[in-house]
């Protein structure tokens, strides 16, 4: 395993915790709706990749409290962008599932971040454009540990 903590491969991970901030900072300016936060635009897109879930089974894909969750679920469904169901198993609880408009959105959000990405990429030679092509599924895996 390298040594995280010195010399090149120190240096490494620090550009790369630089220059994925930058990045995503850059990206979250491309918005599509700029009436829902950050938080709940990751919390459609988890829905959208993962299908329904509970509110408490998003407060874990999300890292956020139970109690945040279960706020961040009602102000989505505010603006008509989920709705909750009844658990088919559980009574107690509900499942969050996103609307139609949700997907709609979300799909014109990725498609405006996408053409944002794809315009920085033609600033890259092949040689750096096949190695991002390569490093895509690594820094996926990475978004997901």
């Amino acid at each position: 395993m390298a040594d995280l903590t010195h010399g090149d491969d120190a240096a490494a991970v620090n550009a790369l915790r630089s220059a994925v901030m930058r990045l995503s900072r850059r990206l979250k300016h491309q918005r599509v709706d700029e009436s829902l936060s950050p938080t709940e635009m990751s919390v459609l897109g988890t829905l959208s990749r993962c299908g329904s879930a509970t509110p408490g089974e998003l407060a874990r894909k999300e890292h956020v409290q139970p109690p945040s969750m279960t706020r961040i679920v009602a102000l989505l469904e505010s603006k008509g962008l989920v709705r909750l169901e009844p658990h088919p198993e559980d009574r107690r609880q509900k499942v969050v599932t996103q609307t139609e408009r949700a997907e709609a959105m979300l799909e014109e959000s990725r498609r405006k971040r996408n053409a944002f990405l794809a315009g920085l990429v033609e600033g890259l030679d092949e040689d750096e454009w096949a190695k991002l092509r390569a490093a895509a599924p690594v820094l996926e895996k990475l978004a997901h540990l």
